[in-house]
């Protein structure tokens, strides 16, 4: 993955992702996927960033 390509969309400041990019605070995918883990989420703790991967 090229984390060159800043997706200026998708701002991102999670420095430890795969897909984090090098070039600021952005995302370097296309598209990413946010979920939930819970059943009814009320609150922005309860979301999350499904395209998330640990940078290694």
């Amino acid at each position: 993955m090229n984390t060159e390509h800043a997706n200026k969309n998708i701002a991102c400041t999670i420095t430890n992702c795969k897909y984090h990019s090098c070039c600021g605070d952005y995302c370097s995918l296309e598209h990413i996927r946010i979920g939930t883990h819970e059943a009814n989420p009320t609150q922005k703790s309860c979301t999350d960033c499904e395209s998330f991967e640990l940078k290694a």
